[in-house]
């Protein structure tokens, strides 16, 4: 796998991890981080099939 899609995975995957502690100790913006992360994950899932796609 490329670097820059095991990156956007592990960023996505921290912050997912964050926000879920973010809501057990029910943070205003742990949602927002949830969110970001899942967002950097899809963005890792995309990266990902394109370059699957491509060769």
């Amino acid at each position: 796998m490329n670097k820059k899609v095991i990156s956007f995975f592990t960023f996505g995957l921290l912050l997912i991890i964050i926000g879920a502690i973010g809501k057990f100790f029910e943070w205003e913006q742990a949602l927002i981080v949830i969110g970001t992360g899942l967002t950097f994950e899809s963005l890792a899932l995309i990266i990902f099939a394109w370059n699957r796609i491509k060769k």
